[in-house]
């Protein structure tokens, strides 16, 4: 008798998974209400500026036009044809956005996005992401085991030191160190051997905010390798939790989902290290995930040598073709000719003179994307709601439009949290406008399914994150701490604070309409 798609035993022991990861892929499409979708695995979420011309085309001629920036720093397209898959296969192949058919779904890789760009980090990361990569698609069976054996929500993580992207739950994570090196750590296995007994869905949460680990949780491995290693040792590590996990019975998708006695450790990490030839050094005491760090502000990013960057948001992730294009044409007449994606789903256009890089803003804000680090738009995410999807109770999207349109008139009552001040004419007033257009995904194992890095705006105000759902899977909600809008029916919502211990939402829990949403979501964002 076949297992059913996932059976959780009572306590705190480890899922049994009786199937493979539904993640959507480029040849894995995802049947949608609103057409079919399809995830493009864009590694650090580096593409070169013909990659994402390409990318923009397919979305035209084969999808809907809009191009969804996920929490992993990926694309999705959707509303597509049924039947168009080869040729949107053969596509991505000839742009080298699909490298290996075997291991289109696995290659999730999230790195700094500013590395290399500002003078800060102890390493420019961009080259391990591309080394990864190639390992991942092409490392020798014998050497790393058949790595298409991920799942499609394992989770690389590549920090420069700056610890951005450390502390977004990742499974294998590289941090860069001073001295050349990298520190080599795995999440840790969050599922105990005693079956002792903590509600899951809190340690899930709680894993990914601090990145796996704490209390009562079986320890991480850390090592110290020389920094020329680190890619391999990311997917050799990669290769040990794949062993570990066969031996479980569980085929368990994530490292924390492993039993305690089937741990990955720093004894079997080293030793399949020193196997391939690298050195390795255990580090017992290293610091577990720090605070995390903001994301990019929105704006202008100085860097050396007189080069400069423009970051952006995207509102709710999504870009319509319009600003899709216009991205695309900025990153080709760039120095980079490169666009970097982020986690938090928005842009970062390297390799800009000043004047040019004044010059994108200001094109960027008109066009409706969030420049300005004080935009109402930060911190705020949603699920794809109505129309794209059957389980929604709202179209979440339009609210939340309306919401962040509200907070910046101020019609919403006092905003604590949305720091409303004035901003680049067009850039909220066109992203309200496109409510419809920003449409996310609800794919099962969809990147949103995982808890994904918090989203508030940079150092000095720390509102907590707000995400609006449409279901009681709130698809996509942010890790940490955050506040909760959750559609109760077509035009009624449920606020609370979720995500620590000490919360209650149950019991501290509002009721208001859809129009009442800004000031409830303001009142709640302000909650220490």
């Amino acid at each position: 008798m076949s297992l059913p798609p996932t059976t959780t035993p009572s306590g705190g022991e480890p899922p049994i998974r009786g199937r493979d990861d539904a993640c959507p892929g480029t040849l894995r499409l995802h049947p949608a209400d609103d057409g079919s979708l399809a995830r493009i695995r864009v590694p650090g979420g580096l593409l070169t500026a013909r990659q994402a011309a390409v990318v923009g085309r397919v979305a035209e001629e084969l999808g809907d036009g809009r191009l969804d920036i996920t929490s992993r720093g990926n694309l999705q397209v959707r509303g597509l044809e049924a039947g168009c898959g080869a040729e949107l296969a053969a596509r991505l192949r000839t742009a080298g956005l699909l490298p290996s058919d075997r291991h289109d779904r696995v290659r999730n890789v999230v790195a700094s996005p500013l590395s290399g760009l500002d003078g800060e980090g102890y390493a420019d990361v961009t080259g391990w992401v591309r080394e990864l990569d190639a390992v991942l698609c092409g490392g020798t069976p014998a050497e790393h085991g058949e790595l298409s054996g991920l799942s499609g929500r394992f989770l690389f993580a590549l920090d420069d030191g700056r610890g951005d992207v450390a502390t977004l739950g990742a499974d294998v994570t590289l941090i860069a160190t001073p001295d050349g090196g990298a520190l080599l750590r795995m999440a840790a296995t969050a599922c105990r051997a005693d079956g002792a007994g903590a509600d899951r869905r809190v340690v899930a949460d709680d894993v990914a905010q601090r990145g796996a680990g704490g209390g009562g949780d079986t320890p991480r491995a850390v090592l110290w390798v020389r920094g020329g290693d680190a890619p391999r040792a990311a997917a050799l590590a990669a290769a040990e939790f794949l062993t570990r996990a066969r031996e479980s019975g569980t085929r368990a998708w994530r490292v924390r989902e492993l039993p305690a006695q089937h741990a990955v450790t720093a004894e079997g990490v080293a030793a399949r290290l020193a196997a391939a030839g690298i050195d390795a050094v255990p580090q017992p005491d290293a610091p577990g995930p720090q605070t995390p760090q903001p994301p990019p502000a929105p704006g202008l990013v100085t860097g050396p040598e007189g080069r400069h960057a423009v970051s952006v948001a995207v509102p709710l992730g999504r870009a319509d073709a319009d600003q899709w294009r216009l991205l695309t044409a900025l990153a080709s007449r760039s120095g980079a000719d490169e666009l970097r994606m982020t986690p938090w789903r928005g842009v970062v256009l390297p390799g800009l003179s000043p004047d040019d890089a004044r010059d994108a803003c200001s094109a960027l804000s008109e066009a409706g994307l969030v420049t300005a680090p004080d935009s109402p738009w930060l911190g705020v995410g949603a699920c794809t709601g109505r129309p794209g999807c059957a389980k929604s109770l709202a179209d979440v999207r339009a609210d939340t439009a309306r919401m962040v349109a509200d907070t910046e008139r101020g019609a919403g009552g006092t905003a604590r949290g949305a720091t409303g001040a004035k901003r680049r004419a067009g850039s909220t007033a066109r992203g309200a406008a496109g409510a419809e257009r920003v449409a996310g995904d609800t794919a099962p194992g969809d990147d949103r399914n995982e808890p994904g890095p918090g989203t508030g705006p940079g150092p000095g105000t720390a509102p907590l994150p707000v995400y609006v759902s449409g279901c009681e899977r709130r698809c996509g909600h942010p890790g940490g701490r955050w506040v909760d809008a959750l559609a109760t029916g077509d035009a009624g919502y449920r606020i609370a604070v979720r995500g620590a211990g000490r919360d209650t939402p149950e019991a501290d829990s509002v009721d208001v309409t859809a129009e009442q949403l800004a000031g409830a979501v303001a009142a709640a964002r302000g909650t220490t």
